[in-house]
C-alpha cells in the first residue's frame, strides 16, 4: 500500500492497529541477559529495519516483559512537544517531520505509545544530518546519556544499534557501550515480508525462530519469521520542503 498522506488516514490507521494480537515469546537465557543489561548499564538497545508493522509490537513486548517505564526512539527531538500533546490530549501531528516516510514513525508506534500510558518517551535524533555519520551517532549517544530516565529501552535503526565499529563508522551503540560496558543490543531477525521505507519493498530472508532468544553467534535477537508493511505517514518531497522551509 502507499504511504499515508492525510491526517484522517493516519488517525484511522492508528485506531485500527491491534496492540493485543502479538505475543513475544522469550527464552530464559535471553531474558536474563536483557535484564542484566538493564540492571548494570541502565539501557537495552533494540535495532530494527524501519517501516515494518511488527516493530512497535516487539517494543511493546520488551517494555512489558522487562517492566520498563522509559522508552527512547530515533525520532527527531523537535517532535517531542507535539507527541506529548497527542498522547495527553489527542492533538494533531501536523509538523512536517512526522511525514518523512522513512518508516521510523508508523501508525503502529503511535498506537503502542497510546497503549503504554504513563511511559516516559525520549526522542533523541537531533534532526540535522551534516553528512558525518559517526558524528550524528555520537550526538545521539550523548543525548541519551544526558536523559537520566533509566532504566530505558532504546530503539534505533539496526546500523545505529550495533555496539562495535562498522563500515559506516562508529555507531551510537558503540558510543553507549564505551560509557556503559555492560550494555547489550538486541537485533530483530527478519525472515520474509514487506516493509515501507519511502516506498513499498519486499524482502525474502530466513529467520531461525520467533521471539527473544540467544542466537548461534551468542547475540540477542528477536525473531520475526514473517512480517508485514507498516502504515507510514509520507508526504511528497515538494510539499515537505515547503513546510520545512530552506
Amino acid at each position: 500500500m502507499p504511504g499515508i498522506d492525510t491526517m484522517d488516514g493516519l488517525m484511522r490507521a492508528v485506531a485500527e492497529f491491534d496492540t493485543d494480537g502479538f505475543e513475544l515469546t522469550v527464552t530464559a537465557a535471553a531474558l536474563e541477559r536483557a535484564r542484566r543489561s538493564i540492571d548494570e548499564s541502565g539501557l537495552l538497545l533494540l535495532g530494527e529495519v524501519h517501516g515494518i508493522r511488527e516493530n512497535p509490537l516487539v517494543v511493546l513486548g520488551l517494555m512489558r516483559v522487562l517492566e520498563l517505564g522509559s522508552l527512547a526512539l530515533e525520532w527527531p527531538e523537535d517532535l517531542a512537544p507535539q507527541l506529548d500533546l497527542y498522547l495527553t490530549r489527542g492533538g494533531e501531528l501536523d509538523h512536517a517531520l512526522w511525514w518523512l516516510g522513512d518508516g521510523r514513525v508508523t501508525a503502529g508506534h503511535l498506537a503502542v505509545l497510546k497503549a503504554m500510558a504513563g511511559v516516559r518517551v525520549t526522542l533523541f535524533d537531533g534532526g540535522m544530518f551534516t553528512g558525518d555519520w559517526s558524528q550524528r551517532d555520537a550526538n545521539m549517544a550523548r543525548r541519551l546519556l544526558e536523559v537520566h530516565a533509566e532504566p530505558m529501552l532504546v530503539v534505533a535503526g539496526n546500523a545505529h544499534a550495533r555496539t562495535s565499529p562498522t563500515d559506516l563508522g562508529l555507531p551510537m551503540g558503540a558510543c553507549l557501550a564505551s560509557a556503559r560496558p555492560a550494555l547489550e543490543s538486541v537485533r530483530i531477525d527478519y525472515g520474509t515480508g514487506s516493509l515501507y521505507n519511502f516506498e513499498p519493498r519486499f524482502v525474502r530472508g530466513y529467520c531461525a525462530g520467533a521471539g527473544l532468544r540467544v542466537a548461534e553467534d551468542e547475540s540477542l535477537v528477536v525473531g520475526l519469521p514473517e512480517f508485514s508493511e507498516a502504515a507510514v505517514p509520507h508526504l511528497p518531497v515538494d510539499l515537505l520542503r515547503e513546510r520545512l522551509g530552506p
